[in-house]
């Protein structure tokens, strides 16, 4: 990447279809979009079309489905996760996407060096699958002390596979600490420690999630707009300038496109 990209969670709220929120984004001044496979990989041929044919300088990064459990107690359910991932995986790299993330497991209690094993295996499997596809594969840090998705944990297992790096939803790290994460020392720390442990290469390929955000002791509650939360974005912005971060921010605030603009704007003020 050559810079950094501004994305929104989905289609821009505007509009009714890809062909409409492409022209969204261009009003907006807009770098691109997450696909939202939320219920399963599913699109339209026509979309399909659409978007290889008009995805021109656009970025594309796509969320996998939220059916989600590398460490489901049931066989069945951790296949049909292994698979959600590759199908997303393979439809993003057929529409010239970039990066897909997806929320990897739950630790029903087990114990976490347990867990983290059992991660490695199964995601040996996923890039089994994946070996002709290049496009990055990234475990997305996750809101809740009950779900797998420290940062530490993303990235010991990003040293593992040459084609992980994390998907660092900030807002997750602020909620799932109960309120830290919010300073820009603090925010200074997360893109150090990805610097040291992961190389350049992680930071000029970021993939980064932010909203506001309402959480409780016990982490994520729901997502908020950014103006209605606790969450210090300007103080992140100035710290992905600081680094000089290229890739793609995706904001997850339910006004999508208002708070993308919000966020492209104030950093290109910076």
């Amino acid at each position: 990447m050559d810079k950094l990209n501004f994305l929104t969670a989905g289609i821009p709220l505007r509009a009714k279809d890809y062909k409409t929120g492409f022209e969204a984004l261009k009003e907006l001044n807009l770098n691109g979009l997450e696909l939202e496979f939320v219920h399963g990989v599913r699109m339209s041929e026509a979309s399909k079309e659409f978007l290889k044919n008009n995805k021109n300088d656009f970025i594309l990064t796509a969320h996998a489905p939220f059916y989600i459990n590398l460490n489901s107690k049931e066989e069945d359910k951790v296949e049909a996760s292994i698979q959600r991932i590759i199908e997303t995986a393979n439809a993003a790299n057929e529409l010239g996407g970039y990066s897909i993330t997806y929320h990897a497991a739950f630790y029903l209690k087990e114990d976490k060096k347990t867990v983290f094993n059992k991660l490695i295996k199964r995601h040996e499997n996923i890039f089994e699958a994946l070996q002709d596809n290049p496009i990055w594969i990234r475990p997305e840090t996750t809101g809740k002390e009950s779900q797998w998705g420290s940062i530490d944990e993303i990235i010991e297992l990003s040293k593992i596979f040459p084609k992980m790096l994390p998907c660092v939803d900030f807002s997750h790290i602020h909620a799932r600490t109960a309120g830290k994460f919010n300073t820009y020392d603090e925010f200074s720390l997360i893109f150090e420690k990805i610097g040291k442990k992961l190389g350049d290469t992680a930071l000029n390929n970021f993939h980064a999630h932010i909203a506001g955000i309402e959480y409780t002791t016990k982490g994520e509650k729901k997502h908020l707009n950014l103006e209605e939360s606790d969450f210090n974005y300007k103080d992140l912005l100035k710290v992905f300038k600081k680094f000089n971060i290229k890739g793609a921010i995706v904001c997850e605030s339910p006004n999508i496109e208002e708070d993308c603009k919000l966020l492209s704007d104030y950093y290109n003020s910076i």
